[in-house]
């Protein structure tokens, strides 16, 4: 293939899901796993896959993976989480556009998200888009503490073709991993001093809930469909109450 190409992978504590993604991406040139203390066998499952590991100290989600990606050997960079698989049709479309030449410096895919076992095809995390494949002097994730992005300095090409998401485990390591998200989304908010009012607590969570579950067809998903609206919302509501406690603190103060 005329283009090289380095998966990078961010992990900690990931040793249910390491060795999938893993597998999932033997073909690659270079994989490698960028580790933050984990205490279970994640780096032990990568090693013994043929992945190189760098364990480094945790700094956040951005800071992490832009260091991956600078520490890879190859132009071409594809970027995964630890609960994520390149399908084998996937995998065949990608050997076609690493053998050959392209005008794109970066490729959006969708993500399958595969909640509780099963395919959510509707409400707010479908086609949930994410630009994951790169070419490594034009590309970085941008400096959000929670849901980082990857910013492209040039032309990027959509895919159709989906990474698979094995995203949560059970509906507590969801709603677990929502408040954690509203934490940092919280900080980041009153880091940047993004106005917000009072009654966004309210209307808010509740504009998130209509929106993937009736806007967005949420509702044909069966119980997960509204489990996952549900906790999208509850992540919004969490964000803003944080916001709105750490305000009046300061008022009192």
């Amino acid at each position: 293939m005329k283009k090289k190409v380095s998966v990078v992978i961010v992990t900690r504590d990931e040793e249910a899901n390491i060795s999938e993604c893993i597998k999932s991406v033997l073909w690659a040139d270079e994989i490698l796993v960028v580790d933050s203390g984990s205490e279970d066998r994640t780096c032990d499952i990568s090693r013994g896959l043929g992945a190189d590991v760098i364990e480094r100290e945790w700094v956040g989600y951005s800071d992490q993976k832009n260091f991956a990606i600078q520490q890879a050997k190859n132009q071409w960079i594809l970027s995964l989480d630890a609960d994520e698989r390149i399908s084998d049709d996937l995998m065949k479309i990608l050997f076609e556009i690493f053998d050959k030449d392209s005008i794109y410096k970066g490729y959006r895919f969708p993500r399958k998200n595969i909640f509780f076992g099963k395919w959510l095809k509707n409400g707010d995390l479908w086609p949930d888009y994410q630009i994951r494949l790169f070419k490594k002097e034009k590309a970085s994730f941008n400096d959000r503490q929670v849901h980082e992005s990857v910013q492209v300095d040039g032309k990027v090409y959509q895919l159709d073709e989906p990474i698979l998401h094995y995203s949560y485990e059970n509906v507590s390591d969801f709603f677990q991993r929502q408040k954690d998200y509203a934490i940092l989304s919280a900080q980041e908010s009153l880091k940047k001093k993004i106005s917000s009012k009072k009654t966004d607590i309210f209307f808010r969570p509740l504009w998130r809930f209509f929106r993937s579950y009736i806007i967005k067809s949420g509702w044909k998903d069966g119980l997960e469909g509204f489990i996952v609206s549900a906790g999208l919302a509850w992540y919004v509501f969490m964000r803003f109450a944080i916001i709105l406690e750490f305000k009046k603190k300061n008022e009192v103060s």
